[in-house]
């Protein structure tokens, strides 16, 4: 059964779908049978790979009930990678709360046996997106820029990670926290994610993702940074966050 690893910050700007192909790119490199899902109508998974967004779109899943969601998967350039494309005309008011359509879908497709992991990108926004991919993961990871106003946003998102576990996927796992266009000269970003790290626990801090225009570079080349600047402090970084997330035991227990 696949891992379904969700990446999600209610924050727009911290990086979440250079985090999502390129750690998906990696985990790819390494052997594994990788599927990316991009739940977020900008769409900008499918450049990161080098495709073009077109139906059917996973999307279809919220508006179409006999949509087929297998037929959305397409492979990818990167060996071992396929992308399930987004939506960039989805209408977010299509999507019901009150419904829950890829959990079981990932299950009635045979997604979760063909792959090895399942990683989710998400909307910056608290809506039926973000939550159906919450309500069908196993794991979460965070990103966040080392500003104080990051700390509100993660406690926020803590919260609702505890109301999905409580209430609807008891399963739910944090894998950490994930510092994005970190600079370890600069002394505010330090004092955040040290104060991150003395609120939730120093083991939930995941390796930092320094800022690095070789990321940049490799999303407008259709490609993850670990292909096209394998040498770069952007490919070392994600190479100790595979390392870190396939090593590391997923807690049981959400922080306080």
């Amino acid at each position: 059964m696949a891992r379904r690893l969700v990446i999600c910050n209610r924050k727009g700007g911290t990086g979440k779908t250079s985090v999502a192909v390129n750690l998906a790119g990696e985990l790819a490199v390494r052997g594994q049978k990788v599927l990316l899902v991009d739940l977020d109508p900008q769409s900008h998974c499918a450049a990161g790979v080098g495709l073009h967004t077109i139906s059917p779109f996973v999307h279809d899943l919220f508006h179409q009930p006999d949509a087929d969601f297998s037929a959305s998967i397409r492979r990818t350039a990167v060996n071992g990678l396929w992308l399930s494309a987004a939506d960039p005309a989805f209408d977010h008011s299509q999507a019901s709360r009150a419904e829950f359509p890829l959990p079981q879908t990932l299950i009635s497709s045979g997604a979760d046996e063909l792959f090895d992991t399942i990683v989710m990108d998400t909307p910056p926004s608290l809506d039926p997106l973000l939550l159906n991919a919450l309500v069908a993961a196993d794991s979460v990871i965070v990103p966040f820029v080392p500003h104080q106003l990051s700390m509100l946003g993660v406690r926020q998102l803590v919260k609702l990670l505890y109301d999905i576990k409580s209430s609807r996927n008891p399963a739910l796992s944090l894998t950490g926290f994930l510092p994005t266009l970190a600079n370890p000269t600069i002394r505010h970003h330090r004092q955040v994610m040290s104060e991150l790290a003395h609120h939730f626990g120093a083991g939930r801090l995941l390796p930092a993702i320094r800022n690095d225009i070789r990321i940049a570079e490799a999303f407008s080349q259709g490609r993850p940074v670990r292909l096209t600047a394998p040498n770069s402090r952007g490919a070392e970084d994600f190479r100790q966050l595979a390392d870190a997330i396939t090593g590391v035991q997923v807690a049981e227990s959400l922080p306080a």
